[in-house]
């Protein structure tokens, strides 16, 4: 069987800032949120959430409370029948677009016709580790480590330069790519501009949905008042003489979580909705773990190449922000206008939740398509330890 799968619909949590608005959440609860609005704005799935074949969700943790499958528990939680499946992915900050990918391929094949998928983090309520003992009673000192972003509790057999900090990895990317500082911070502050515009212009009133008990009314990281000017002024973060990389040009740590409703084009009688845009390409790629910003390159282009399309036929591109430096490499590598990209912030002002991030950027470009009547777009996205996402869509609206 050979059919096609489709987006049709797409939500979010507002983002919040680490130890901010959502910090008194749990992720399960932020997770049962968004499920319980997918159902809720599709009344045909109210009325028979059997419809659903399955729940995919994508975390990068996995520590806290969003242990034991996040997505089975975000089901149980919203109200929905034990008799739907769930599983849970981690490709760390590619997890939700890896669960969008994995549904796509499912519907494609006929193994199901309608999946909820998302993601969800709480980087604030991420707790500390201790590492189990060999021995009982050890005389020595035993450290934490938060599993808030990064490496932990490291393999020694890892090659050092691997495990480097995010952080640093950029600032070797930068390097690489002759990325100046003044790049990234008109960058970061034009993420900050659009996201504020967007806002203010009701672009994310119809993929926001409110957390109960929370007064969050839209992303918390959001600093209108931000200029290249200002940025200039922060002091770098992982190097002190040579570094570029600041808390200004990179994404912040949030909390948040994202949800789509990805199905074939015969379920939407059952759904009693059209569809907003066709995945018409997938890419994966990976390389070397220093330089993870870069490997959203290949992913769009193997996208690309499977969706039949080239840049050139591109109209809105959603690339996930976790460092402008890293994100600047990426868009001079595809030699695109950098006007098409991120038209309505990105996550360096929106934050950048790990699991819910891909789930944002895939819902984000489908709005966009449709908002300015474009028929293709890609959502791409790098992950840690040096790997790379990337979804074409197609716009099914056009025209309409």
């Amino acid at each position: 069987m050979n059919q096609s799968a489709f987006v049709y619909d797409g939500v979010r949590t507002p983002f919040g800032r680490f130890g901010g608005a959502l910090a008194g959440v749990r992720p399960d609860d932020l997770a049962a949120t968004v499920v319980r609005s997918i159902v809720e704005r599709t009344p045909a799935l109210g009325a028979d959430p059997s419809v659903i074949d399955e729940v995919i969700f994508g975390n990068a943790n996995g520590a806290g409370e969003e242990n034991r499958n996040v997505a089975r528990m975000a089901t149980l939680l919203a109200g929905l029948p034990t008799s739907l499946p769930g599983t849970t992915v981690n490709r760390l900050c590619g997890s939700s677009l890896d669960a969008a990918m994995i549904a796509s391929r499912q519907i494609e094949t006929g193994d199901a016709e309608v999946i909820l998928v998302g993601g969800v983090e709480s980087m604030t309520r991420a707790p500390w580790v201790l590492p189990k003992t060999e021995k009982p009673y050890p005389a020595g000192n035993l450290q934490l480590s938060s599993t808030t972003l990064g490496w932990r509790l490291v393999n020694p057999a890892m090659p050092a330069e691997w495990t480097v900090s995010l952080g640093e990895a950029t600032e070797l990317l930068r390097e690489k790519y002759d990325i100046s500082r003044e790049r990234q911070d008109e960058f970061a502050a034009r993420s900050h501009q659009l996201a504020d515009a967007a806002w203010r212009d009701g672009f994310y009133d119809d993929l926001v949905v409110a957390v109960d008990g929370v007064e969050l009314a839209r992303d918390e990281s959001i600093r209108p008042e931000t200029t290249p000017q200002t940025l200039a002024r922060l002091r770098t973060s992982f190097r002190k003489t040579d570094g570029t990389v600041t808390a200004g040009n990179a994404s912040p740590l949030n909390d948040g979580a994202s949800a789509l409703l990805v199905a074939s084009e015969a379920a939407g009688e059952r759904l009693g909705r059209a569809p907003l845009a066709r995945i018409a390409g997938r890419g994966a790629a990976a390389g070397d773990p220093r330089y993870f910003g870069y490997a959203p390159v290949e992913a769009a282009e193997r996208a690309l190449r499977q969706a039949g399309i080239s840049w050139s036929d591109v109209g809105a591109v959603e690339l996930n922000e976790a460092f402008a430096a890293q994100s600047l490499a990426c868009l001079d590598a595809w030699q695109i206008d950098p006007q098409i990209v991120n038209a309505h912030g990105g996550a360096i002002a929106i934050g950048h939740p790990l699991g819910a991030s891909g789930g944002r950027i895939l819902a984000t470009l489908a709005k966009q398509l449709r908002h300015s009547g474009q028929r293709w777009g890609v959502a791409a996205i790098c992950i840690g330890v040096g790997q790379g996402l990337a979804v074409v869509l197609e716009n099914t609206t056009q025209g309409a």
